[in-house]
């Protein structure tokens, strides 16, 4: 099997031994009504109205989208405006927690019977794929095409998150048998569990686990750089490639993340749906690196302040790693569903861009081998058609192209802004 192409990253994994803490309940949490791929939810709450952990308070009948729970229980303060990291805004439930962590009367243990009504509880759950992309859980398990093959994402090849990690060595037995529940009522006859080599103890725990497992296979992936995401785990494991404008399942697989598997375990043994999120805690500006579990719509200066974070000096605050990782623009902005790492820095240094110097290592770096100058060039004059011959949708945005280049060129960027030109179907 080919290797594809790929960069070596420090792996920074400075909080691969911190166990997991969980942080003290926040004064006020502000819970988005879009944190998924797909449409935004509308509140089904409304101010002064008391809500429960797990209670329903954004709903919608559109497809693409998932149901979002209270965090808390408490009271509604009011129903905001937020604006998003992508410039786009949407309704926002604000809630003064009571400190009580009262369960909703709804939250009770599922009782599975068949595949439809496995899906539906999925979507009450109001689950969607915590590798950081959102896309809505129940939709992802019910594809048009059938599926032998579940590939599941332990990767975590960005540097410094560990939360998956985690959740892998204290946890292995829940996302395991979470993914026996999802292969067994989806009918899917295999799974791959792709882990990096630089994780010896998750590997170690998830074979001994598997062991007498035929159908589940451990896959020690080389540490390099993105070895995580969706196509390139996807030829790693099975050797399968997702053409352009192919999702997985035409290539008979769904793609997991080992916290989505561990949550709808505990879904369906509890009730509670997506309530919190494990995010790692790191950078420069922070002098307590830690995993700490949060409600969702906990303020991001809550857990920076937990994480005796110098605030006044961070001058780079990153949601997620630092290479595929979005900007926070706010410390008070809230943390959501697809959360999985705060990078606080006070070190950066903003890049001096140069001319390109025509080396090809931004050819050399894409899994893909697309050419990120040509794209540019073509971008730059608005050649839609050529930018279509370049395959710029292939583009992952994984940034490696911007990583290698010693001109310091916004690459990664460039190509996001080109696929916006392009004809949406």
């Amino acid at each position: 099997m080919k290797k594809l192409n790929s960069v070596h990253l420090e792996h920074c994994k400075n909080t691969e031994d911190c166990a997991v803490e969980r942080l003290p309940l926040p004064k006020i949490v502000k819970i988005p009504m879009s944190m998924h791929m797909g449409a935004p939810c509308s509140p089904t709450v409304k101010a002064k109205e008391q809500v429960f952990v797990g209670t329903k308070i954004g709903d919608t009948d559109a497809f693409m989208s998932a149901p979002i729970h209270s965090s808390v229980s408490g009271t509604v303060k009011a129903i905001t405006d937020y604006l998003m990291a992508n410039g786009r805004t949407c309704k926002m439930v604000e809630i003064v927690p009571d400190g009580n962590q009262t369960k909703d009367e709804n939250v009770k243990p599922i009782t599975l019977s068949d595949k439809a009504s496995f899906l539906k509880a999925v979507r009450e759950s109001g689950a969607v794929g915590l590798g950081g992309a959102g896309f809505p859980t129940h939709i992802k398990l019910n594809p048009k095409t059938p599926v032998d093959t579940l590939v599941v994402n332990g990767a975590e090849c960005e540097p410094y998150i560990t939360s998956d990690y985690r959740l892998m060595i204290d946890n292995p037995k829940q996302i395991l048998n979470g993914i026996k529940m999802v292969m067994k009522v989806c009918g899917i006859q295999r799974a791959c569990i792709g882990i990096e080599a630089n994780k010896p103890k998750a590997i170690e725990k998830f074979k001994e686990l598997t062991s007498g497992m035929e159908e589940i296979e451990i896959h020690t992936l080389p540490s390099t750089y993105p070895q995580g995401a969706e196509k390139v785990l996807i030829y790693s494991t099975t050797g399968r490639i997702v053409a352009e404008g192919e999702l997985p399942s035409d290539q008979g697989v769904i793609v997991m993340n080992v916290s989505t598997a561990g949550f709808l375990q505990s879904y369906f043994e509890t009730g509670m749906p997506l309530v919190e999120r494990t995010l790692t805690v790191d950078g420069s500006a922070i002098k307590k690196h830690c995993n700490v579990t949060v409600p969702i719509g906990t303020p991001i200066r809550d857990i920076l302040e937990y994480a005796q974070a110098d605030i006044d000096s961070i001058n780079k605050l990153i949601l997620g790693g630092p290479m595929m990782g979005m900007c926070a623009y706010n410390f008070d902005s809230p943390i959501v569903k697809m959360n999985n790492a705060i990078l606080g820095l006070n070190d950066y240094v903003p890049p001096v861009t140069t001319d390109c110097i025509k080396c090809g290592r931004c050819i050399k770096a894409c899994p893909f081998n697309l050419m990120p100058r040509e794209i540019e060039l073509a971008y730059k004059t608005k050649n839609v058609a050529l930018l279509q011959k370049l395959k710029v949708n292939l583009c992952m945005n994984c940034g490696s192209c911007t990583y290698v280049c010693p001109a310091k060129r916004p690459l990664a960027e460039v190509n996001q802004l080109a696929k916006g030109l392009l004809p949406r179907k």
